[in-house]
């Protein structure tokens, strides 16, 4: 089943997803509203006040999880809501680094011992949204 994710770093270079991803789309350029990228050793999102990317589609999650690290604690999985909903999609899955993975403080990310506890709990009660442009 092909899924949505908001993309705000390598990922948004179609060469870069052309070269991981068998099969792909993008879709339309978008805002993530309530997060804002830093960068460390990679690229995050944490609490601020919003930060641009672009939404991709495609079935493979596996691969995607793979990239990121999931498996590894570098990167976490986060469901966030989409507005306006899409057909068949009313959200979208973002990767949000580990802080000490990827060399950021506290002070500039979220808190490492409650990781990823406090991603969700922070994205679900700030109304933290992706909103898709119009192209």
């Amino acid at each position: 089943m092909t899924e949505l994710y908001f993309v705000y770093g390598t990922l948004t270079d179609e060469q870069q997803v052309a070269e991981l991803l068998p099969e792909y789309q993008f879709k339309r350029r978008a805002v993530c509203r309530g997060l804002k990228r830093v960068d460390g050793s990679y690229p995050t999102l944490v609490p601020g006040d919003s930060v641009e990317g672009r939404l991709l589609a495609t079935p493979a999650q596996a691969r995607l999880d793979r990239y990121e690290g999931v498996e590894q604690g570098l990167y976490h999985r986060v469901q966030l809501p989409l507005s306006p909903q899409r057909p068949n999609h009313t959200s979208a899955t973002v990767y949000i680094a580990r802080p000490a993975k990827v060399g950021l403080t506290a002070e500039t990310a979220w808190p490492a011992e409650a990781f990823p506890e406090c991603v969700v709990s922070y994205c679900e009660t700030s109304d933290v949204e992706i909103i898709t442009k119009d192209e």
